[in-house]
């Protein structure tokens, strides 16, 4: 069965995008550094950053740019069509590197890089993870999902709108 997803725009100020886990074309991040890229020509893109250290592993192990990615972020109707983009550009890769690439990656924690080690253990105890026990993938997920109830908690501004208002 072929199935196909349409990217959709996501205002990630009020939105999160896609999981780093979502494979497209068999890449771990793909579908988030597509979702952040679209926000990006939008200006939707929030707190989140594209062409950010997670995106540049995915252009890192393609061998492309992050302006040939939003080239073809650009020319997408799907996800799919992303995954056919990276599996026809930058340095071929079997499907078996690229599955060993993507269980790697998704299974990697700052806590193994002494550089980003302090940083990790202070981002996971303030959303309640074990930075012992927990990928960075779990915790993107988890900083996804606390900040947008966060964002959710906040009470709505009223503004009044008055015909008597100074001018």
């Amino acid at each position: 069965m072929n199935t196909t997803t349409p990217i959709t725009p996501r205002d990630l100020s009020k939105q999160a995008p896609s999981s780093p886990r979502l494979r497209t074309g068999g890449f771990v991040i793909a579908r988030r550094a597509a979702d952040k890229c679209r926000a990006s020509l939008l200006g939707q893109l929030g707190e989140y950053h594209y062409d950010c250290p997670l995106d540049n592993q995915l252009f890192t192990f393609k061998g492309i740019t992050s302006a040939e990615f939003t080239t073809a972020v650009k020319a997408a109707k799907t996800y799919e069509d992303v995954g056919a983009w990276l599996l026809h550009n930058g340095i071929p890769k079997t499907t078996a590197e690229i599955k060993a690439w993507s269980d790697e990656v998704e299974a990697s924690s700052p806590m193994k890089v002494p550089a980003r080690r302090a940083y990790f253990i202070e981002n996971c105890h303030k959303i309640g993870l074990n930075p012992e026990t927990n990928s960075t993938f779990d915790w993107l997920e988890a900083d996804d999902r606390s900040s947008f109830i966060r964002i959710l908690a906040q009470p709505t501004p009223v503004i009044v709108h008055s015909q008597y208002a100074a001018k």
